[in-house]
């Protein structure tokens, strides 16, 4: 192997330590972002009382496309000069292809972040849900109680207002006709 390695020139020498290195460790990034070691920069300890999604960002230059750049560099150089192509010919064909790599992993990464849940709790959601008193609720908006309601999957205890002439004991079944700006929901007792 090392007679082999001695025998190249040191145009040839590049192009495989380039395409050896960056190929294991992309491999190793690779690996780490499906088993869930790297996130590459996506916060995803979201608070639930956030409204509102941050979004993804198309990330060209990260270092895994970078290592994705380097990989396929190196290995379309290595078959650029292994068909006897100038070094021109090689240098300008290795870096288009690293190019279209780099888009390629971008691309794809931007579309996987995309898939993934922020966890996000959107209020909005909440609107003309169904759920039950879980702490007294004030009559004509006089005092903040909770009630227990599904909202994007999850039951969860919020805090709510009413209209109501009367308060709203625990167990009353309602249902939300309004939130607020400021997170807080507006019930109606539900006539069953």
């Amino acid at each position: 192997m090392e007679e082999w390695f001695m025998a190249l020139t040191l145009f040839e020498k590049v192009y495989w330590v380039v395409a050896g290195i960056s190929s294991v460790i992309l491999i190793i990034l690779l690996i780490m972002t499906l088993l869930g070691g790297d996130a590459d920069g996506v916060d995803t300890d979201i608070d639930t009382e956030i409204e509102g999604d941050m979004g993804v960002e198309f990330q060209f230059l990260s270092f895994k496309n970078l290592m994705g750049f380097l990989t396929i560099f190196g290995w379309s150089g290595i078959a650029c000069l292994d068909e006897g192509l100038s070094k021109f010919a090689t240098i300008a064909i290795s870096i288009f292809c690293g190019l279209v790599m780099m888009f390629a992993m971008a691309s794809l990464f931007y579309y996987l972040a995309k898939l993934q849940s922020s966890g996000t709790l959107k209020l909005k959601n909440a609107l003309h849900q169904i759920g039950e008193v879980y702490l007294t609720i004030g009559a004509n908006r006089s005092k903040i109680g909770k009630v227990s309601i599904t909202v994007q999957g999850t039951l969860r205890e919020l805090e709510a207002l009413t209209e109501e002439p009367t308060d709203l004991k625990q167990g009353d079944v309602v249902k939300v006709k309004e939130v607020t700006e400021n997170g807080i929901l507006i019930v109606e007792l539900l006539n069953t």
